[in-house]
């Protein structure tokens, strides 16, 4: 009798929660919080502001007067839907938070602006979400025909205001509902739309959060530092306040500035950060650099948002902080469904050791989640559906009711708590009890945590006159090297630089994509657009090992004295930016503007410091130009880079499972071969064949690790004599792999090569470690080749066969140690068994080498 199969809906657990505001809640603690200090704010001159629950109070309830009498007096009124909106646009600071707390005083929502926003994105919300008034501290032209308050002035006017708060009956009032936050996010049209939160989702979120992650004995201070227009401030902002802890506003500055922001975390000793996992990753790169173990010692809980989080990212932070002492949180969640309605904790790289990637997790209280087919039924477990979600973390709709499609009637639910359903547009399925994220369904990506619409920025390129056609696309989203990118033809001769900026005045700094200039749009057979072939000729031109020179630099201007290090700096930063570079490398272009951003800074910096130029973040940050680098860089201290110190050692069976990391890292993800079958192969195929090779291979003993100083493995060989290799069943897409080595390498072994056993030494498959950089990579292969020699000299092996796919190895086998090259074959012209040709989109300039080098 078979079992049932497990359909994948899954339940989060059902907690009450009583309808309150959130700014009553505040309120209710000022009995036992009078004194304690609510809000902190250290200016740009470094004094530090500091106001205390009850001055939070007091202030906040002068500033709701003046707002609710400039409201009345002016009979200003509600929008469409009925409700009373305030919108702001502050930079950050105390003003901003006491701000907001005023707004809901009122009985008002407020709706956040940006001064990144271009105008006409602000023109664009104004006039749909019809806001009340707006109050800014820099005035626009953009803020059309809606009533303006300048802060000054509202601060100025409310001294004369009673410090009273308002009863319930004084309070606006919404036609429909609680209405608290408006945030606008990109549009499946292609046209931003705004997201309407009440009160009491907001409060379902942050009792989840109080329970699943309550705030510690010794947790005295959080951070608000997320970008008020993004979701993850609502909880970075009420979630302490709420609990009566003290709240320090990050400038954007301090943000942006990973070392900077990591000494605002020291100092008041947070225990808890959102942040989107690109801004992680610099956090990581920043702590490697410094080498010291004790930063960040209080921070016990990274929550991950925003972005997809990788496994390589989730072992990094286990490198540096101790398992079990440090949690590290993927949360999934959109701002339709107040930003988070599914959770994963970590506590140790073991927990995802074996897995693909980074789960999504489980659902937060009172939620569903639902994986429905095209029929809106539940798929098995383990099947693929779009991802719905039910329950009190449900956004009340969109201003003006628009997209109706994607919040709609559950017919699954019966209690009128998951009445609604909101369609994510995202795919995942259930595996073993646990949510995986498997993709978008539609033309919608995550850039640094923001949501970008490619309909959008597609539009807002095609309407530039000079633009004939344009295709935009994201490269490898989620991912630490993604890029947004609009490949353009044009009716007239402009550059790409020209286009990108005439971009800046239509479009959010974040949503500006690199412009790729090309001759025509590539067509599939049946019409339509060929993205693949578009985001191929993007990965092929910026892989290109040749591509580094040919970037533009100039080094007009450069000191005579400081030649040297010029070239250093500016061949370094065409090195990293490569096909980025969007303007010529000179010591009076901005790193940022050339196509620089926070993580490839902090690799600039890096590659600096191994070539013995020290510069801090800090300083790399602020300066203008290179110029200003350079200078930076080349009045610091000399730093004397030692070579590394490899060493090697036998395979033992207790390696297996890093070795097996290593090799899939290099073959499935970097190797020149399995990039023209992916869709057949996965990273499991790799693990299966080492599994069964492993025992053999350790037995011969010929394969080796490589250790670095500090006794990490960077580097795995694995060696065969050639005449006595074992036999391994492959049962996946990599025969195709192995079929075509065997093609190329078989008539040497069948005719040139010893028949005998202990005559040929066969380099069977050799990777490094994935955090290494292009110089560490050079020299672990190097070290690796040399051990090769040895290896086959202490054993008595005549000479050593490899077959080399990669054009840095090919480069090293032939220039460095001498081999000889028996074959030259295009990788492209192989016809498999099946008569098919499984490299044939590769282009012929990729090359298999088999080579022989005699040990003497």
């Amino acid at each position: 009798m078979g079992s049932l199969p497990q359909f994948s809906i899954l339940k989060g657990p059902t907690r009450r929660c009583s309808p309150e505001y959130i700014d009553d809640i505040i309120e209710k603690t000022l009995s036992d919080s009078t004194d304690r200090i609510a809000v902190i704010y250290e200016d740009e001159d470094g004094n530090t502001i500091r106001h205390t629950y009850s001055e939070l109070n007091i202030i906040a309830n002068k500033l709701a007067r003046v707002i609710k009498r400039t409201i009345t007096e002016h009979k200003l009124q509600k929008n469409l839907d009925g409700d009373y909106i305030v919108a702001v646009n502050l930079y950050p600071s105390d003003k901003l938070v006491l701000l907001l707390l005023a707004i809901w005083k009122t009985g008002a929502a407020y709706l956040p602006l940006d001064h990144a926003f271009p105008g006409p994105r602000i023109e664009h919300i104004i006039k749909e979400a019809r806001p009340a008034l707006v109050i800014f501290d820099e005035d626009s032209d953009f803020y059309v025909d809606t009533f303006k308050l300048s802060i000054e002035e509202l601060w100025a006017k409310s001294n004369r205001e009673s410090e009273l708060g308002f009863k319930r009956s004084e309070k606006l009032k919404h036609n429909i509902g609680d209405l608290a936050i408006v945030l606008y996010t990109s549009g499946s049209t292609g046209v931003p739309k705004g997201v309407k939160l009440p009160h009491k989702i907001i409060l379902n979120r942050l009792n989840w959060q109080f329970k699943a992650f309550p705030f510690s004995q010794t947790e005295k201070v959080c951070v608000f530092k997320t970008s008020l227009t993004f979701v993850d401030s609502v909880s970075e902002i009420w979630g302490p306040l709420v609990k009566r802890l003290s709240l320090v506003v990050i400038p954007k500055c301090i943000t942006k500035d990973p070392e900077r922001l990591i000494q605002a975390l020291e100092k008041y000793k947070v225990e808890r950060l959102v942040l989107v996992p690109s801004l992680l990753r610099s956090i990581l790169m920043f702590l490697e650099m410094q080498k010291n173990g004790d930063t960040l010692k209080h921070l016990k809980t990274w929550i991950c948002s925003g972005e997809t989080l990788t496994k390589s990212a989730v072992l990094d932070f286990f490198k540096y902080f101790p398992e079990n002492e440090h949690r590290l949180c993927n949360f999934y969640g959109s701002t339709e469904v107040m930003g988070d309605v599914t959770y994963h904790v970590i506590s140790g790289p073991e927990q995802i050791k074996y897995a693909e990637k980074v789960p999504i997790g489980l659902p937060v209280d009172n939620t569903i989640i639902y994986l429905l087919d095209t029929e809106f039924r539940p798929v098995k477990a383990g099947e693929i559906g779009e991802l719905y979600v039910s329950g009190l973390n449900l956004a009340s709709g969109y201003i003006n009711g628009r997209d109706p499609e994607k919040f709609l009637d559950n017919p699954l639910a019966i209690d009128p708590t998951f009445a609604k359903l909101y369609r994510t547009g995202d795919f995942a399925r259930l595996e073993k009890g646990t949510l995986m994220y498997e993709g978008r369904t539609d033309t919608q990506v995550k850039i640094r945590g923001h949501r970008i619409d490619l309909t959008e920025v597609e539009k807002a390129v095609s309407t530039i006159e000079e633009v004939d056609k344009a295709v935009v696309l994201c490269y490898k989203p989620g991912e630490i090297n993604q890029a947004l990118l609009a490949f353009v033809t044009t009716s007239q001769l402009v550059g790409e630089s020209w286009i990108e900026a005439s971009l800046r005045k239509k479009l959010t700094s974040y949503m500006i994509p690199q412009v790729i200039l090309v001759e025509s749009i590539p067509l599939l057979v049946n019409g339509k657009i060929d993205r693949q072939a578009l985001l191929k000729f993007y990965e092929n031109t910026n892989n290109n090992n040749d591509e580094v020179y040919q970037v533009d630099i100039d080094y007009t201007g450069v000191p005579p004295q400081q030649m040297e290090a010029a070239k250093v700096l500016l061949e370094t930063v065409a090195s990293v930016l490569n096909r980025s570079a969007r303007s010529r490398v000179s010591i009076d272009a901005n790193f940022y503007n050339l196509g620089g951003n926070s993580l490839n800074s902090i690799y600039t910096i890096t590659q600096l410091n191994e070539k013995g130029y020290r510069i801090s973040i800090s300083d790399f940050i602020a300066a203008l130009d290179l110029g200003e680098i350079l200078e930076r860089m080349t009045s610091g201290t000399i730093i004397n880079i030692q070579p590394p110190q490899f060493t090697a050692h036998t395979c033992k069976l207790s390696d297996k499972q890093i070795c097996i990391s290593i090799i899939t890292e290099s073959f499935y993800r970097k190797a020149d071969l399995e990039q023209w079958i992916l869709s057949e192969i996965s990273e499991d195929d790799y693990k299966e064949y080492l599994d069964d090779l492993w025992e053999p291979l350790v037995e011969k003993g010929l394969s080796f690790i490589v250790k670095n100083e500090f006794q990490k493995v960077i580097g795995v060989c694995i060696n065969f004599d050639l005449m006595d290799e074992p036999e391994i069943e492959i049962r996946s897409g990599l025969i195709k792999i192995f079929e075509y080595l065997d093609h190329v390498e078989g008539p040497f072994r069948n005719s040139t090569l010893p028949k005998e056993q202990k005559k040929t030494l066969h380099c069977h498959m050799m990777g490094t470690h994935s955090s290494l950089n292009a110089k560490e990579n050079v020299l672990v292969i190097q070290f690796m080749e040399e051990e090769v020699y040895r290896i086959a000299k202490k054993k008595g092996f005549e000479g050593i066969l490899t077959v080399n796919t990669s054009p840095l190895t090919q480069q090293l086998g032939t220039d460095v140690f001498k081999y000889e090259v028996l074959l030259d074959s295009a990788v492209n012209q192989y016809v498999a068994s099946d008569n098919t040709k499984p490299f044939g989109l590769a282009p012929d300039s990729q090359r298999a080498l088999v080579q022989w080098k005699a040990v003497a």
